[in-house]
């Protein structure tokens, strides 16, 4: 199977003027899941300096969960599926590179909608989640207009 990639014009470049980079798929998409998770641990982290934040830490809190085994084991998983995606992204054979992020993206759109649930800094929270929503629909619809083809042109799919 092959994989499609995006010519990239590179100006200035040693190979002299015209020249072109290719992009594989597979790193196109494994850089927008390193974009994502860029975000969603900053949105994280700025949140930390929200006033009460720390208070809500150190009392045990983190928003209206307890802090417990359980919340970090379930945290943990939460960001290990997005951090996952950038090494399956490069190493998924291409028909089920495609269909895992096209899954795993559009799943992961309501998960990140949940951190809207508080009501609390909406403004923030809001730019957050538009901002990890449009990666997240840049690799769905990347991922879903992404034609795998078969290596060899004479065999049916």
């Amino acid at each position: 199977m092959t994989s499609q990639t995006t010519t990239v014009h590179a100006p200035g470049t040693t190979a002299g003027p015209g020249s072109t980079v290719t992009v594989p798929r597979q790193l196109q998409l494994a850089a927008a899941w390193t974009s994502f998770m860029c975000l969603y641990i900053y949105v994280d982290v700025l949140g930390l300096y929200k006033p009460g934040a720390v208070a809500g830490i150190l009392e045990g809190t983190v928003h209206t969960f307890e802090i417990t085994q359980t919340f970090f084991a379930g945290a943990l998983a939460a960001s290990a599926v997005p951090i996952m995606m950038i090494l399956l992204s490069t190493t998924l054979a291409p028909r089920a590179n495609r269909w895992t992020n096209v899954i795993v993206a559009t799943l992961l759109i309501p998960w990140m909608a949940f951190n809207l649930s508080g009501g609390e800094w909406l403004l923030y929270y809001g730019l957050g989640f538009a901002l990890e929503l449009v990666i997240l629909l840049w690799i769905v619809r990347t991922s879903w207009r992404w034609r795998v083809t078969s290596a060899v042109p004479s065999l049916k799919r």
